[in-house]
């Protein structure tokens, strides 16, 4: 009976990992164009508001994000375009077609993840295994190439001269034109330095390492920037940072304070709820908007409140604070000065 030689086919064992992250990324595109229209940036679900979920503690790429998602005409581009290649990926990892190719569109894309996202995840690192395990899958699949069942492999089998071509070999599959030794230190090098971004990620994203372990999408949070008061007009900035990203936080309530800490001024659920478009004016494509009985502010959003109320004119001089608080209790401050 004829043996296999696996060392020679490794390309055939790594096939349900070829299959498997093929589809993960194919499927990209076809939840977001066949079951469902995600590229439609006026229907609920848009990929661009997922995307402006990454932004608030993206890692190295936050500067491509916040123009992206600035620029709402450019962020529509780019997703096509993503969604495109993820989709084109996806498909030949599966052919196996072009293997060696498609393995640096796959390291790519999860390094993409990876960097944006690998922050998120309620219940477990979610984003970030996701994009570790594409990296190291991306490199995996370009060491192997495919073998049996891959395109590559019938086109070697088609056209044997195939093998002679190093071009053939670095962008589809066969035998990687590399001697035993340089093979080696390319494995042992990938390696530990995927290794190495996996471990620096997780201290980054989650204090996987040493320190306080922490998940910035349990709670949500917010920063409060930019307060100040015109005739009767108080303006501030909210920015969610943290929580939950399948959901919006809930504000349902804002209280101004004077030097005392009396409550002077109050806006309640129903005063939140009752906002006009003119009064929030939103930095991203993800909004905060009025909803049934608050304002609903999605994770990664943006925008300048305008509160008014015609006792702010009669305040005297001095410093205020405000209080925002959250539907789970959670409050946040923000001291402001009125001249």
């Amino acid at each position: 009976m004829k043996q296999i030689h696996y060392k020679q086919n490794a390309g055939f064992l790594t096939l349900a990992l070829r299959l498997v992250i093929g589809w993960t990324y194919f499927s990209a595109l076809w939840r977001r164009t066949v079951l469902t229209d995600k590229l439609n940036p006026d229907l609920p679900g848009y990929i661009g508001e997922k995307f402006n979920h990454f932004l608030p503690h993206a890692l190295g790429i936050k500067p491509i994000i916040q123009y992206l998602v600035e620029h709402p005409d450019a962020l529509w581009i780019n997703m096509l375009i993503f969604t495109i290649i993820e989709g084109l990926v996806g498909l030949f990892i599966i052919l196996g077609l072009g293997t060696r190719l498609m393995s640096f569109g796959v390291f790519f894309l999860a390094m993409g993840i990876l960097l944006g996202s690998g922050w998120i995840g309620t219940t477990c690192l979610d984003e970030w295994q996701i994009g570790i395990l594409g990296i190291a899958t991306g490199f995996t699949l370009f060491l192997t190439g495919s073998s049996h069942y891959s395109i590559d492999f019938w086109l070697l089998k088609k056209h044997p001269f195939l093998k002679t071509k190093k071009w053939f070999s670095w962008l589809g599959s066969g035998a990687l034109p590399i001697k035993e030794n340089p093979f080696k230190n390319v494995v042992l090098i990938g390696s530990f330095s995927i290794l190495a971004i996996t471990l620096l990620t997780n201290q980054v994203f989650h204090g996987g390492l040493w320190g306080t372990l922490h998940n910035k999408s349990v709670k949500p949070n917010f920063e409060l920037t930019e307060g100040s008061f015109s005739n009767d007009e108080l303006s501030f900035n909210i920015y969610r940072t943290e929580g939950v990203d399948v959901y919006g936080a809930w504000v349902i309530e804002v209280s101004v304070f004077d030097a005392h800490q009396d409550q002077v001024i109050q806006f309640d659920s129903k005063d939140l709820a009752a906002l006009l478009p003119k009064q929030i004016d939103n930095y991203y494509v993800a909004k905060a908007t009025p909803s049934q009985h608050s304002l609903k502010v999605p994770l990664g959003s943006k925008a300048k409140i305008h509160l008014n109320h015609p006792d702010f004119k009669n305040l005297p001089k001095g410093v205020y604070t405000i209080t925002m608080t959250d539907i789970s209790g959670a409050q946040w401050h923000l001291e402001i000065p009125k001249d």
